[in-house]
């Protein structure tokens, strides 16, 4: 059975960091292009971080933003540093299992992941 579980999220307080983690199961994720994806309520879908299989990673919101990934535990992550009241979301982390180009040329092809987490809540407030 495929499946991404998100996890690390929380109540933290501005100025504070976080590592989301996203545990595969059912295949190697090192396989295939991994992103990270966040939404606040009312508002669209933000494109964050991916790392494509061979482990060219793409940062598509700045150095506070870092993805990773553990082959030996098939788990990615998002490293978050400096948290703002404008980084509460749920974060999402999805696998482009079927080859296509989500995570090249320097660019993230949201359209190209289809297989999502449930997602991890992350507020940040005082």
């Amino acid at each position: 059975q495929l499946q991404l579980v998100e996890s690390g999220g929380g109540l933290v307080q501005p100025g504070g960091s976080l590592r989301l983690s996203c545990a595969a199961s059912g295949f190697a994720l090192d396989h295939y292009a991994i992103g990270w994806f966040r939404q606040a309520p009312g508002k669209e879908r933000e494109d964050i971080s991916c790392i494509s299989r061979i482990g060219n990673a793409i940062d598509n919101l700045g150095s506070r933003f870092f993805i990773s990934r553990d082959n030996a535990k098939n788990t990615v992550y998002l490293q978050i540093n400096s948290l703002e009241p404008e980084d509460t979301a749920v974060y999402y982390c999805a696998a482009d299992l079927e080859g296509g180009p989500s995570c090249t040329n320097g660019r993230i092809m949201s359209a190209f992941f289809g297989s999502w987490g449930q997602g991890t809540q992350v507020t940040v407030s005082s």
